[in-house]
């Protein structure tokens, strides 16, 4: 097995033929001691810490010529940080005369900004050219939030699923959940919900109306230039004029009454629209509202948004460290899927095939 370099929230691990995880010089994260139990394999020797001026400071201290690297970063709050960590470490890898550098990135961060929003800039493309550029030749992620997103990676990209282990949740420990109905809290979210939906064989639900903002809502690049007063027109350009957007009053497409509500979604962040969903919903005669998301960033109040709504339980995987959420708010449950990652790196390693992991996996997951 080639080298594995971990590191999360508390810096690099630099553990390698040690003990136990309490002798690294930094401090490990839970992702880095599951995978390092399931793989049998021993964590890299290296160090990273912050200099005084700021700066990110990388060390491999161990020989990596022609092994197969393994770098596992789990995004903490310090999002820029983990992103140059990243950067950093991959570029000593490649100086070091590393065989192949395989970044495990569970949550790929700036996934959301993939998409040109009037003036901006399509971050997550810039941040794929990086990667590339750092000396990452592959990337093991999970659930990006746009599938288009594996185009934008000049190297392969293996996008997994957690869809199995939040269906496996559902079925163990939702009690009575053939009486249940998966929601999406927007048409956005509406394929994600019914292939939910299709394998538990359940309703479908779809909330609709003026309180949602999609991303679709958004001005684009396609709005510019603003118009100006006076402007002159060519008289041979005479555009159509567009029809203002405007969305229905807030509906629930679909029989929630008297059952139990499970609304599906990748991410769950800011969570007022999670909440406005739920309070709908209980309106609407659901007696129990479960939320299930791949990854559970839940930033700024969202442990208490949800401790004082009308969501029973919040389930997300442990793709992001969410240990602080969870002791402020016990509605939020964790779903382990360190088994696929670590079985997706053995695989990788040992050049076996991918497509179990990928078995009865459908497009819109």
């Amino acid at each position: 097995m080639g080298l594995v370099c971990c590191w999360g929230e508390g810096g690099l691990a630099s553990l390698f033929n040690l003990q136990s995880p309490t002798d690294a010089l930094g401090s490990p994260s839970y992702c880095s001691v599951w995978h390092r139990g399931r793989l049998g394999a021993e964590l890299g020797k290296s160090v990273v810490y912050q200099e005084t001026n700021g700066e990110t400071r990388v060390e491999i201290k161990e020989s990596v010529r022609g092994q197969d690297i393994f770098i596992i970063q789990t995004i903490p709050r310090d999002v820029n940080t983990a992103v140059m960590e990243l950067l950093i470490m991959a570029y000593a890898l490649k100086t070091s005369c590393a065989r192949n550098i395989i970044g495990v990135i569970p949550y790929f961060p700036y996934s959301k900004q993939s998409k040109m929003r009037k003036r901006g800039s399509i971050v997550c493309k810039l941040l794929a050219s990086m990667l590339a550029k750092a000396g990452l030749t592959h990337i093991i992620t999970m659930d990006l939030h746009q599938k288009e997103i594996q185009g934008f990676f000049s190297f392969p990209v293996d996008n997994l699923r957690a869809s199995p282990f939040l269906l496996q949740y559902i079925q163990e420990e939702i009690p009575d959940y053939r009486n249940a109905v998966i929601v999406a809290k927007s048409p956005d979210a509406a394929k994600r919900a019914q292939s939910y939906a299709e394998r538990l064989r359940l309703g479908l639900a779809v909330i609709h109306g003026e309180a949602q903002c999609t991303e679709q809502d958004m001005d684009d690049g396609r709005h510019s230039p603003p118009m100006v007063k006076n402007a002159t027109v060519h008289p041979g350009l005479e555009l159509p004029l567009m029809m203002a957007k405007e969305k229905p009053p807030i509906t629930v497409v679909g029989d929630v009454g008297g059952r139990i509500a499970i609304i599906v979604d990748d991410i769950i962040d800011d969570v007022e629209s999670f909440v406005a969903a739920a309070e709908i919903l209980k309106e609407r005669g659901a007696y129990k509202i479960f939320v299930m998301a791949t990854h559970g960033l839940l930033s700024a109040d969202a442990p208490r948004l949800i401790e004082e709504s009308s969501i029973d339980e919040v389930v997300v995987t442990n793709t992001v460290p969410h240990e602080v959420q969870k002791l402020q708010c016990p509605k939020i449950k964790t779903v382990d899927i360190s088994l696929i990652l670590s079985e997706a790196i053995r695989r990788i390693h040992n050049g076996e095939s991918m497509a179990y992991l990928f078995r009865n996996i459908t497009v819109d997951d």
